[in-house]
This record gives structure tokens, C-alpha cells and sequence, in this order.
């Protein structure tokens, strides 16, 4: 199994506009991050763990332009899914389903309804999207694929992380529900959110994700979803323990399934 790491930061995008910090006047290709986005690639079947404003110059950073099988959301905040629309051109190669929770789906249609109109009804040129039911608890076959989502919460916002295979990726966390522990038996890579240093009411800092990621234990652990407070690539990189890692646009990695 294949994981791409389309986008590494966090709602703002690294560099941040106007922002002179360190981070943001790097030249380290490792310190562009755009908003989080990942690909995961296995026996023909391709899907994308977010949608957001980012997309399509993630896409088009490519050096081939994938065939999406399905779109799973972690929730419905705007870095996640500000990207539907910009999924036209691939509807030219078949129909893409959107999974999604019910409070997600309902903010989507309340955003874009235009892609979630009957085809009679439909504006010439929108995207032809299916949007599907999803519930934590309940895995999803997609081609090769089998995702269980879980429950993770996002401040006090309940949203998903994702369980495929050996791979657990999750985003935007503050915390686990002890229920759902049993779905990080076992990981051999853990995807993991990490804001910056200090305390967030929403969101995991460093020092957090560390915590959760040796309590996981998992072979490997990349933090996402990191600001711009988070130091340059290389200085931050030598602060982690073995093992861990910050994740950065364009990183592939091969999983066992």
C-alpha cells in the first residue's frame, strides 16, 4: 500500500500571508505546507482522506494524474473540503463517491448543494458527485481497500480518523475516546496531527503528539497538520524521538497492508 502525503499543514497553509518567521521564509521544500490531504494507492484502487482549498495544486504536483475510487472526510471545516469542486476532471474517468458522516453531508449540501443535485437538474459542467453514509465502527469496502472509520474528537467537535490496514491516519485530534483505543492495535504507521509547541484547546501540541504517538507505539509516526510555530523542518526534526517523524508535501511512503 502506497501513502502520499498531499498536504502536511494546517488550516492557514505554511508559508502564512504576511508572515516573516523562520519557518515561513524557509527555502527547505519541507516547510511548504499546504492544507492536509493524503492518498492512499493499493492493487488498483485509489482514495483520497480529504478535499481541501489545496487540491488541485496537489494534484497537479503529481507526476500522474490518479483515477479516485472514493473521498472519505474527517469532518466538515473548510481546509478538509474546500476542494470538491476542483474533482470535475475526474469525473471524467467515472463516478466519485463522497463518504462522509450525516452532520458533514449536511453541511456540504448546505455549502455546494450544485454538486448534489439530481443529473436533470444538474448545472452543465459540475461535478457528478454521489454522497455516501458513513458512521464510526462501520468499515467501508472500497476495490482493495477496507477503511473503518473511529471516533476522535476534534476539541469538542466529534469527527473520524481513519483505520486501513496497518495505516491509522488521523487529523485535527484532541483527544481519543478510551473506546477507541483497540483500533490503534498493531500500527505499523501512525499519520497523527500536530499543531506547535504550546497548548491548543482543539487541536494536539508536540509535546501531546509525542505522548499519543509512543502510547500507540506504532513501527512509525508522522505528524500532519502542523502551523507555522512548528521550527523548520530540519532544526524540528532532530527535537524528535526515534522513530517519529514531521511529515512534508510529497512524502510517499510504502505500508504493509
Amino acid at each position: 500500500m502506497k501513502l502520499t502525503i498531499l498536504g502536511s499543514g494546517t488550516s492557514n497553509g505554511v508559508p502564512q500571508i504576511g508572515c516573516m518567521c523562520s519557518t515561513c521564509r524557509s527555502e527547505d521544500p519541507r516547510d511548504k505546507r499546504l492544507r492536509c490531504s493524503a492518498l492512499i494507492e493499493h492493487e488498483g484502487t485509489t482514495i483520497l482522506i480529504d478535499c481541501g482549498p489545496d487540491f488541485r495544486q496537489q494534484i497537479l504536483s503529481l507526476p500522474k494524474f490518479p483515477k479516485i475510487d472514493a473521498i472519505f472526510l474527517t469532518h466538515e471545516h473548510y481546509d478538509h473540503v474546500g476542494g470538491i469542486d476542483d474533482i470535475r476532471p475526474d469525473i471524467l474517468f467515472g463516478d466519485v463517491e463522497i463518504y462522509a458522516e450525516d452532520l458533514v453531508a449536511e453541511h456540504l449540501m448546505a455549502r455546494i448543494p450544485y454538486c448534489f443535485t439530481p443529473p436533470e437538474k444538474r448545472y452543465p459542467g459540475v461535478p457528478a458527485i454521489t454522497l455516501e453514509h458513513m458512521e464510526p465502527h462501520r468499515a467501508i469496502r472500497v476495490g482493495s481497500l477496507d477503511v473503518m472509520p473511529f471516533r476522535v474528537m476534534h476539541g469538542r467537535l466529534p469527527i473520524v480518523g481513519f483505520r486501513i490496514g496497518s495505516l491509522a491516519y488521523i487529523t485535527d485530534m484532541k483527544t481519543l475516546p478510551d473506546s477507541e483505543w483497540e483500533f490503534l492495535n498493531d500500527v505499523d504507521t501512525l499519520i497523527v496531527n500536530t499543531l506547535h509547541y504550546r497548548s491548543h484547546p482543539a487541536h494536539q501540541s508536540v509535546p501531546d503528539s509525542i505522548a499519543f504517538a509512543q502510547r500507540v507505539g506504532a513501527r512509525q509516526t508522522f505528524f500532519i497538520h502542523m502551523s507555522h510555530f512548528v521550527l523548520p523542518h530540519a532544526e524540528a526534526e532532530r527535537m524528535l524521538p526515534p522513530a517519529i517523524h514531521y511529515a512534508y508535501d510529497g512524502l510517499t511512503l510504502e505500508i504493509p497492508y
